[in-house]
């Protein structure tokens, strides 16, 4: 058996051979793997974590009020930058190419959005807010021609890919691309937390300070929520905070992903599923109890820092074994998120911001949420029907018959009016007429083989639904 040494030894060797990656890119692999192999761990002790005070997780309702005068929003809004996450595809919802480029409403995609919201933004205040797309080799090509038709706008926009490692053998520990497997299944994106360094090594994060930019918004493009907050901007400035998490409390639908702790005086992410496991035998988390947790949505980044700390080496987060297999053969991705570098930069902070500002479109039950009477559309920003009452979206289950947007899309003549929805469950070879209204507990299942058309203009009020004779 290799010792962790001889299997690192091998695998720069073989890493040396691949022409298809950069210099930066070959030692950032080395790097994560290096750190892997010598059991490098974070060890989070129970008895140290904290909840977070309103010093670490600052309530959004005390934040200071945004600047009035035009000149001074101008000022604020010409340090800052946005940057959306666009590596990942569409194939969770049968789609190919970018996700970003779903349409989600009135025949806009999600980039259409987000440029439309940017453009606003520069026209109102005479500001230059640009935005970068960091796409990964799965979404590059497509997003290059895509980003051509906002050539006349009024925004900059800048693309870079972030880093392409190669998928390692778990047999061997030696890189898939160099036994022969060179085609994409080679290779991977590894995760967000690669935001940082891509941004250095492609040079933008250079380009950005020289124009004076000082913070960077990043978040997913696929998440409607997120929308540039000039209260959140003004307080990170003001107080010289280089790392804002937003944070919302978390729902049953957010089950998985991160929340923050306070850990030895610092702010902390930490895995929802560990933050579990870590818990004492005598005490355990309930699903009831979700919302003493906050959920992780987006992140404020100060420039100046992002450079010290790349530059430094000093972003050690937490590493991310992710097991695939390609042909049979079992590899092996680590990968990095973003939120697990707050606890390196200082004054670090998060704010516990309205779940409106949290909108990821992640399935077709997403997709059927905002594409409905729930929301409406202003200047590309997606607002909330003040005609409904309970502060909480609707859950929404489709059955896998709705599973892909082209099926989904097709299955319904227009998306019914769920302004008074609590719950929607549809399963079955189910299809919506027009102008349908569904309000309270309602289920449409249709029994196996059985066709159940739900005809034009029906309103459905808490109801259980198996057969057309239920209608």
């Amino acid at each position: 058996m290799a010792t962790a040494a001889e299997k690192l030894s091998a695998l720069k060797s073989a890493v040396a051979g691949l022409n298809e990656i950069s210099e930066n890119e070959k030692n950032g692999f080395i790097s994560l793997v290096g750190r892997y192999l010598s059991g490098e761990a974070q060890h989070v002790e129970w008895s140290k974590i904290q909840t977070p005070t309103d010093e670490v997780v600052v309530p959004y309702d005390t934040l200071a009020p945004t600047p009035e005068g035009s000149s001074e929003v101008k000022n604020l809004l010409d340090k800052l930058v946005v940057l959306k996450l666009n590596g990942g595809l569409g194939t969770t919802m049968g789609c190919t190419g970018p996700k970003s480029v779903i349409e989600v409403r009135d025949g806009l995609t999600f980039l259409d959005l987000i440029v439309i919201q940017i453009e606003n933004l520069n026209s109102k205040y005479g500001s230059n807010v640009p935005l970068l797309l960091m796409n990964s080799f799965n979404t590059h090509d497509d997003t290059q021609k895509i980003v051509e038709k906002y050539q006349n706008s009024n925004i900059e926009i800048h693309t870079f890919n972030q880093s392409q490692y190669p998928r390692l053998v778990v047999e061997d520990f030696l890189p898939l691309p160099s036994k022969g497997h060179t085609d994409k299944d080679g290779w991977y994106p590894p995760g967000h937390g690669d935001v940082f360094p891509s941004l250095l090594n492609s040079g933008k994060l250079d380009a950005l300070l020289s124009q004076g930019k000082e913070y960077v918004f990043v978040a997913n493009s696929d998440n409607l929520g997120a929308i540039v907050d000039l209260k959140i901007l003004n307080h990170l400035i003001q107080n010289k905070n280089e790392y804002c998490m937003e944070v919302t409390p978390k729902t049953l639908a957010d089950v998985k992903g991160g929340t923050l702790i306070s850990y030895e005086g610092r702010v902390q992410a930490c895995n929802l599923a560990d933050f579990i496991s870590l818990q004492p035998s005598s005490w355990k988390l309930h699903k009831s109890q979700m919302n003493m947790c906050l959920t992780i949505i987006y992140r404020w980044v100060n420039l100046n820092a992002v450079k010290r700390l790349v530059e430094a080496d000093a972003l050690k987060m937490e590493i991310i074994p992710n097991p695939k297999e390609v042909d049979g053969i079992k590899v092996l991705q680590l990968e990095t998120a973003a939120g697990a570098a707050i606890r390196f930069f200082d004054k670090a902070i998060g704010i516990n911001v309205p779940r409106s500002r949290f909108l990821p479109v992640k399935a077709t039950s997403d997709l059927l949420l905002v594409q409905s009477d729930l929301y409406t559309l202003e200047d590309g920003f997606v607002i909330r029907n003040k005609a409904r009452e309970n502060p909480e979206n609707p859950s929404i289950e489709l059955g896998p018959e709705f599973k892909k947007v082209s099926n989904f899309l097709g299955r319904f003549k227009s998306i019914p009016s769920i302004v008074e929805l609590d719950s929607l469950k549809v399963a079955g070879d189910v299809w919506f007429g027009a102008g349908v209204i569904l309000k309270g507990k309602v289920s449409i299942v249709s029994k196996p083989g059985v066709k159940l058309e739900v005809p034009d203009g029906v309103t459905i009020v808490d109801k259980e639904i198996n057969g057309p004779e239920d209608l």
